[in-house]
């Protein structure tokens, strides 16, 4: 650990980062400072993790009234029994029913984390997490950076991150002391088994009984869950579920997971509702029809912030329209759409729109489906759309709006400029920023404990974490 105060070198972070395991086989672009925040866009943070709450909060009675056929609205009527059957598309039917047992009502994700693009018009809302990655990343760069980057006091320094992502699984226990947590990682979501190791030691440090373990690490007695400890059964008060649910199907020991909870035995974060976890509710909230609705479900801040942040998005269903009848959606050579197959005919510029699978399968991660219109060539394009439309009676896609990251500058180190045995030179870079701040549910409130900055090439159009782009904690400036 370098000296307080002391500049952080090249040297420094990459054999930090070399020596732990959790960054085994990865490798990005170093940077001397943190990303720096001011206090107002701190503030905006801390706002948009309550709006994101709040979302949650709307979007379970929506789902949940729509499922029952109810009015969504106090004095006047508005049905929307289409709401449900988008979200439930695909999914096997016990895992729906599970999604509206009575037990996981007003059961929400204890992590949150919206994907943030800083445009020329501020911050834009592409995605919100429910099951993110880079929890024990960010926590560790937090600490890295704590003492080193002279531009500001780090967000969420202090292990601020891993004390709060604790306390909100705790909370799912609140009788149980010192309960036991599994940090349960799949094959599929393997890339992260090392940060979640990482994360649950630095925890076991903190005297907190927290392991990562893999699903068939765990097995039954009676109603409940145990692991191994060198020989003797613990029993599992809490799972910290780190898999996709298009996943369960792999899960030898998902029975006994459902069962266990099903007893009151273990609680589950994030709950296993897959309503919770569709990117397709974004475009819910631009909804023409649901309106109403959310003006109704969320207090007047929230639903003026959210509707700055989401950018305009539709859900791509094919279904037949009645003659007469246009689209919600984007306009094509200036006319409404009759069909999503019109969106074949878009010209480059208002190809400025995004397609990507909704959630519940395997390329619904890490931008694996996203077609970006003004950036591939018109045969892409045409097969993004058919592929969209084809996969539409198991798996939506949504359509969104793209809002083109505003272009800003960073410090980064320059190996290739090293002269000798001279410390690594550093050098004002340009490039664009996806932010993703870190809440955690505590006590019925999103806490904003950290956030980690993807410092792209500005010739990226898709932000994510890559060998070109630099991934920093962020700290608070003066403005």
């Amino acid at each position: 650990m370098l000296p307080p105060g002391m500049p952080l070198t090249y040297e420094h972070i990459r054999s930090t980062l070399a020596g732990k395991p959790l960054f085994e086989d990865k490798t990005w672009q170093l940077s001397p400072d943190a990303w720096p925040l001011t206090l107002e866009q701190v503030a905006q943070l801390e706002a948009i993790g309550a709006a994101c709450l709040e979302f949650h909060q709307a979007l379970e009675t929506l789902y949940l009234r729509s499922v029952a056929g109810k009015n969504l609205l106090r004095n006047k009527p508005l049905l929307a029994p289409w709401v449900a059957d988008y979200l439930d598309r695909g999914k096997p039917a016990a895992l729906v029913e599970h999604a509206r047992d009575p037990h996981n009502r007003g059961v929400f994700p204890t992590v949150l984390r919206p994907d943030l693009l800083l445009t020329d018009e501020g911050f834009v809302l592409t995605e919100l997490d429910s099951v993110p990655g880079g929890i024990g990343l960010t926590a560790f760069l937090n600490r890295l950076y704590s003492n080193g980057s002279g531009t500001g006091a780090i967000l969420g320094a202090g292990d601020v991150m891993i004390r709060n992502f604790y306390a909100s699984l705790t909370g799912l226990r609140p009788g149980v002391p010192n309960p036991l947590i599994a940090l349960i990682v799949s094959d599929e979501a393997g890339t992260y088994r090392p940060e979640m190791e990482w994360l649950a030691h630095q925890l076991q440090l903190l005297g907190k009984r927290v392991f990562c373990l893999r699903p068939e690490d765990i097995f039954p007695l009676e109603n409940s869950l145990f692991y191994d400890s060198d020989g003797n059964p613990e029993k599992i008060d809490i799972i910290y579920r780190f898999f996709e649910l298009f996943d369960l199907a792999n899960i030898r020991t998902e029975k006994f997971i459902f069962e266990s909870w099903r007893a009151g035995e273990v609680a589950i974060a994030p709950p296993m509702r897959p309503f919770q976890e569709e990117k397709l509710t974004l475009a819910l909230f631009h909804h023409y029809r649901l309106h109403d609705y959310w003006a109704e479900a969320l207090s007047g801040p929230s639903l003026k912030l959210l509707r700055a942040l989401i950018p305009p998005s539709w859900v791509i269903d094919p279904a037949p329209l009645p003659p007469g009848a246009v689209l919600d959606g984007p306009r094509v050579g200036g006319r409404s759409l009759s069909d999503w197959r019109d969106l074949v005919g878009a010209s480059q510029k208002e190809r400025d729109l995004i397609i990507k699978i909704s959630g519940y399968h395997e390329t619904a991660w890490g931008a694996r489906s996203v077609v970006l219109g003004s950036d591939c060539s018109r045969e892409e394009w045409q097969a993004g759309v058919a592929h969209a439309i084809a996969l539409a009676p198991t798996n939506l896609h949504v359509l969104q709006a793209y809002k083109k990251p505003q272009r800003l500058e960073h410090p980064l180190f320059d190996p290739r400029a090293a002269v000798g045995s001279a410390p690594v030179p550093a050098a004002i870079k340009a490039g664009r920023l996806r932010l993703c701040p870190y809440y955690f549910v505590i006590g019925g409130r999103a806490q904003l404990s950290g956030a980690l900055a993807t410092f792209c090439p500005p010739d990226k159009k898709i932000i994510h974490g890559m060998t070109d782009a630099a991934l920093l904690p962020c700290c608070i400036v003066p403005a």
